[in-house]
């Protein structure tokens, strides 16, 4: 069900800090125009932790609507609170999400037992697939492989987005998971390796704004076609490169403004790109004809 590029939705806000239906229902029409093979919203790229409970919800369910079952929906419904990710994912169930993205527990720092014991009980008590996200540079706590491994063995906990960037990783949870697990890069400069050496696909922020790129760049990968997938991701590096310059989504926010796709908003604490930063993006964006 999830494989190939799927794009890290940012959160559309209006000047007033309300999220955007109408930019929305742009974006997904985009997306679907654009070969991506699946949406992920309300992950850390649609700034979660800045979304109510109710107003997460409530997105999930526009999100859904507005897709119309035309691609899948993994909606991002982790925190690092055990009892709130549960009220989040039984609210995606309910909404119609094909599953779950669910972060590692970020700020209290958990024991490999707490994870473990954390991500089982979302699993037993909501009946969607379940894919489990570890980003330690955000989480200060590292989702091991030999917990991953335990995991697995829950019937729908069906896969880990790795945004470690260690390639090491795809050939270790491989073994320990088996082939049916997913495994799917959640670092863009270190994607297109990540899927040659054995991933399903990404999670993916550039593929915000080169949507048809993401796409074609993630088929060559996973159809093992290295010299395809290396001519595509050469027009993407300086995207992967660029969107980082700031901290996740306020770079790509701002490109997808430039693109005439979105305002550009971003909630406190977050602040808009800083001009230094501009020339870049826009460059970027350019290069890889997305301007």
């Amino acid at each position: 069900m999830f494989q190939g590029s799927m794009v890290a939705l940012v959160t559309p806000m209006t000047a007033s800090g309300e999220i955007d239906e109408a930019a929305l229902e742009r974006l997904v029409e985009f997306h679907i125009e654009n070969g991506t093979d699946a949406l992920v919203p309300a992950g850390t790229t649609g700034e979660s932790p800045t979304l109510r409970t109710p107003e997460h919800a409530e997105y999930l369910r526009t999100v859904v609507r507005l897709v119309r079952g035309r691609v899948p929906v993994l909606a991002g419904t982790g925190s690092n609170s055990t009892t709130q990710t549960l009220e989040l994912s039984r609210e995606a169930a309910q909404a119609g999400v094909d599953g779950c993205l669910l972060v590692v527990p970020y700020y209290n720092r958990p024991p490999q037992e707490g994870l473990y014991q954390h991500f089982r009980a979302i699993a037993e008590a909501v009946p969607l697939p379940m894919v489990l996200y570890n980003v330690p540079s955000r989480t200060a706590c590292d989702l091991l492989p030999e917990t991953v491994e335990r995991l697995a063995r829950i019937s729908n906990i069906v896969g880990i987005k790795e945004a470690t960037g260690d390639l090491a990783r795809v050939q270790d949870l491989r073994s320990r998971c088996g082939k049916e697990f997913g495994l799917y890069s959640g670092d863009d400069a270190t994607a297109m390796e990540f899927v040659l050496a054995g991933g399903d696909g990404t999670v993916s922020v550039t593929a915000n704004v080169a949507p048809r790129l993401m796409h074609e760049m993630m088929a060559a990968a996973r159809a093992g076609d290295r010299e395809q997938a290396e001519a595509l991701d050469a027009k993407l590096r300086p995207l992967h490169k660029a969107l980082f310059a700031q901290t996740n989504p306020i770079p790509v926010k701002w490109a997808l403004a430039e693109m005439g796709l979105i305002g550009g908003e971003v909630r406190l604490p977050l602040v808009p790109l800083a001009g230094s930063h501009q020339p870049a993006v826009r460059a970027a964006l350019q290069e890889a004809g997305c301007l």
